[in-house]
């Protein structure tokens, strides 16, 4: 359920026409290449049925990346969001934001971690949501996550005391 917000963006996350195009072939690809096995060579029935479900998954897989990686990734001051107005959270529940080499997150993004729980959600090549971590980024720009995840953090830190603005 999209929930709109009117505020002015700050930074966004759009991802790569290259990337995308690369990602969802490689999907498509491989569910053709698993029903083309589960088609011709099975070793056992088993297996037929095996490759057939991680054909199609993968297919849809392939489907859902295309139709999510046509939107882009926005940072107003309320909320983390789609282009379409949907939330991915709220800027007021989130605790920190994590680049670092061995935080578990998405190629080329960051790892927000929030107060709250969120229900769980997936955008293929884009965004996840898990409780109370989301991961940015997978087929998006490493400068533009690296951007949004400073901004991010400047956002929180100000909000939490950390920083204050300068005086000139």
């Amino acid at each position: 359920m999209p929930d709109e917000t009117t505020s002015e963006v700050i930074a966004g996350i759009r991802p790569s026409a290259p990337r995308r195009v690369f990602g969802t072939g490689v999907l498509y690809a491989l569910g053709l290449l698993l029903l083309y096995v589960a088609a011709t060579n099975p070793p056992s029935i088993l297996y037929a049925f095996l490759l057939l479900g991680f054909g199609v998954a993968s297919l849809y897989g392939g489907y859902r990346m295309w139709e999510v990686t046509g939107r882009m990734i926005e940072l107003t001051e309320q909320a983390l969001q789609l282009s379409d107005g949907t939330v991915i959270c709220r800027t007021e529940d989130i605790q920190k934001v994590d680049r670092s080499f061995f935080a578990f997150k998405p190629s080329n993004g960051f790892l927000v971690t929030t107060k709250v729980r969120y229900p769980f959600k997936w955008a293929p090549g884009l965004w996840w949501r898990f409780g109370k971590r989301i991961g940015i980024g997978g087929v998006t720009p490493g400068s533009q996550g690296k951007f949004m995840a400073d901004t991010l953090s400047a956002l929180v830190a100000q909000r939490d005391g950390q920083f204050k603005e300068l005086d000139l």
